[in-house]
């Protein structure tokens, strides 16, 4: 979580495994594009860091959040394919819609991850206001797709 103590983007790379020759499958939510884009920015941009080769990188791109589950075990069942990045923005709105998607994204990633036994990461914001996203999506509190991205390499060295 980000906070004034902890920045999304801030993490230690030391002991990281060797991804040169890893491949990604990164499925992103169109909904809220503002956002998710740039948290696939952030997540492209520390693969490619890290030494992923760009031509390793599998974009997929799904309408909603919701819709990242399936996308997700589509990529995962891919052998080719070494981990899953999940990216996705859900606000809070008026209702319940937001805890009904939220839960099921959160359980059905971790079902494919378990399912496939590879890492599937969860890069979904959660926030109450487009505000509070942005500031998570390369804002002041730096981009949730650069710790998604961090997370996939360090799971892939476990």
């Amino acid at each position: 979580m980000a906070s004034s103590q902890k920045n999304l983007s801030d993490y230690s790379s030391t002991n990281l495994t060797d991804v040169s020759k890893k491949r990604f499958a990164i499925v992103v939510s169109e909904w809220n594009a503002e956002v998710t884009e740039s948290l696939y920015s952030g997540a492209y941009e520390t693969l490619v860091q890290h030494g992923v080769n760009p031509k390793n990188i599998v974009r997929k791109q799904v309408p909603g959040s919701f819709e990242l589950t399936l996308a997700a075990q589509w990529c995962a069942q891919d052998e080719q394919i070494d981990a899953v990045i999940c990216l996705g923005c859900v606000i809070q709105g008026e209702t319940r819609h937001f805890d009904f998607i939220c839960d099921a994204v959160a359980h059905g990633i971790t079902q494919v991850s378990l399912k496939y036994n590879k890492p599937v990461i969860f890069g979904v914001l959660t926030p109450n206001t487009q505000q509070q996203a942005l500031d998570r999506a390369g804002g002041k509190h730096g981009n949730k797709g650069d710790e998604a991205a961090i997370t996939a390499i360090k799971m892939l060295g476990f």
